[in-house]
């Protein structure tokens, strides 16, 4: 009965063992699972943990069940940490693979950012070839309504020097003040005089516009040669220095005068009229038709074409240098090659210029009076210098 007793136990407890290897594995399973996912670290905690439990327990049973729960320790942790080389491995063979991935797509996605900016520049190129080849289109003189040139001037006109063709008009034979624009024939009736350029003259109360009271830079009593108060007559539109010239012209100013009415009519200008040497007067008048003719023959001088187109000077006077500027800022544009030029202002004339320039390869001359704007006789002369550069020029008469 004893006996029996004894081979129960070893039976029961042969059963227990068995019974406990397979609860004992799946779990070392599952810990070889998850150990994949979190590098294997738990498996090689809980193996260990398990076939401990399973040596207990068999040590306490039976001196074989430990012994083969030894055997089961060492086996455990030998295959974990197999798997967890390989899997170290197999991460840092993922890890590789997948640098070069994300690099080959840094890559694909520059290439496509410079696929689409060398597309855009091509279609910009093509653009821009294909408004090369858009026909361009010439304006003609001829075909542009001269109303549209917005001429603010009261009277304008425009002639071809090269054939004497009148190619714009407006009101071009009324008779108007012209103001300072008679400086231009003062220094006509001076250098036909063959007076001494570099005798020296002097502003005198005589000189003083007591007429419309405009200022001078010319003190009384101030002394400049000849050559200087036409520069300054000229350049700076000066009344005391225009008036000192008629002044000390031989006879005085009388014979002045009547020496201006005499070459006005010389030139054909048969309904112009001056007064006084300055045009300060409003009854220094004449059309735009005259002045052509004044201006054309003004262009023949060479003092006057250079002093008239001086765009600014120093002038020494009384020991002190002053400096001057042309009344015409046209002069000093690069645009504008001006042969003759002179600006004219009081109140009955407007604003007034005439010039002898070089436009659009032609000689032409350019009469514009009676502005009524301070800038409007330059827009004016802007605008012709416009239409005139216009190809396909047709050098005919154009009423505004």
């Amino acid at each position: 009965m004893k006996h029996k007793f004894k081979v129960a136990l070893l039976v029961a407890a042969l059963l227990g063992l068995g019974a406990q290897a397979p609860l004992s594995a799946a779990p070392a399973k599952k810990a070889e699972q998850h150990s994949v996912k979190k590098g294997h670290a738990k498996a090689d905690k809980k193996a260990p943990v398990v076939a401990k439990a399973a040596e207990k327990h068999g040590s306490k049973s039976n001196p074989k069940a430990a012994t083969k729960a030894k055997a089961t320790k060492v086996a455990a942790n030998t295959k974990s940490s197999t798997k967890a080389t390989k899997s170290a491995a197999m991460g840092k063979a993922t890890k590789s693979v997948a640098a070069p991935a994300k690099q080959h797509g840094k890559m694909a996605k520059h290439g496509k950012a410079t696929k689409t900016a060398a597309a855009h520049t091509a279609h910009k190129t093509h653009l821009t070839a294909e408004a090369s080849r858009k026909p361009v289109r010439h304006v003609a003189m001829a075909d542009v309504d001269p109303s549209r040139l917005a001429l603010y001037s009261a009277s304008a006109l425009v002639i071809d020097q090269s054939n004497g063709h009148v190619m714009l008009e407006k009101q071009p034979d009324m008779v108007v003040p012209i103001a300072s624009i008679s400086k231009l024939m003062t220094a006509m009736v001076v250098l036909d005089a063959k007076l001494d350029l570099q005798e020296v003259i002097a502003i005198g109360d005589e000189d003083v516009d007591g007429l419309k009271g405009t200022r001078s830079r010319l003190p009384v009593g101030t002394t400049m040669t000849r050559e200087a108060a036409m520069l300054l007559a000229l350049m700076s539109s000066e009344n005391r220095a225009a008036h000192a010239l008629g002044r000390h012209y031989p006879g005085g100013m009388r014979a002045f005068v009547l020496a201006m009415n005499k070459k006005a009519h010389a030139l054909g200008m048969y309904t112009s009229r001056f007064e006084e040497p300055t045009g300060l007067s409003s009854n220094n008048v004449s059309t735009a038709h005259d002045l052509a003719r004044m201006v054309a023959a003004a262009a023949r001088y060479p003092e006057i074409r250079s002093y008239s187109t001086t765009a600014e000077a120093k002038v020494e006077l009384n020991g002190h240098i002053r400096d001057f500027h042309n009344t015409n800022a046209l002069v000093r544009s690069e645009n504008w090659e001006i042969g003759v030029s002179k600006t004219g202002y009081i109140s009955e004339a407007g604003r007034c210029l005439v010039m002898q320039a070089r436009v659009a390869d032609k000689p032409v001359v350019i009469v514009l009076l009676d502005s009524t704007g301070k800038m409007t006789r330059v827009g004016d002369a802007n605008r012709i210098k416009r239409w005139m550069e216009s190809a396909g020029l047709v050098s005919e008469r154009r009423p505004v």
